[in-house]
């Protein structure tokens, strides 16, 4: 089973993620903090839970934004090794190099129907994310479609 944590403020974007992991043939659990500081909230509860298998992190989150998330995450001894998805509506060099530069395993703009959102999360359940090294630069943003 798949340990999955979203981190979405988005009511419609969380409720359109659950709808499709529910149609992937995959077994998965899904943790949803609702902004970063939720999100760290359930992360530091890990000492009792196995940590997730993937980060699905949006960026513009009230609170704690998803790149003071992906930094306090790779700063963190217990939780730097978590893979990270980037899970955003915004697309632009800057931001793709600054959560590249800070550790995170790729990057995905929000597809924008609900057929690419089932194939968006397939697709990422697949890869082999507890390799020891991140993809190179150019393999980072994720386009499906």
């Amino acid at each position: 089973m798949k340990n999955i944590f979203l981190a979405e403020d988005d009511a419609d974007d969380r409720m359109f993620f659950e709808k499709a992991l529910k149609i992937i043939n995959t077994p998965t659990q899904l943790t949803i903090s609702k902004n970063g500081l939720e999100l760290m909230s359930n992360l530091e509860i890990l000492t009792a839970h196995p940590p997730p298998d993937v980060i699905f992190l949006d960026l513009n989150m009230p609170f704690k934004n998803g790149l003071e998330c992906l930094k306090e995450i790779r700063e963190s001894p217990k939780l730097k090794k978590i893979p990270v998805v980037i899970f955003t509506t915004s697309v632009n060099d800057n931001i793709l190099d600054n959560t590249y530069q800070q550790g995170a395993n790729y990057y995905i703009c929000k597809p924008s129907s609900f057929r690419l959102l089932v194939k968006t999360i397939e697709m990422v359940l697949t890869l082999d994310m507890k390799q020891t090294t991140r993809p190179a630069k150019e393999n980072f943003f994720l386009k499906i479609t």
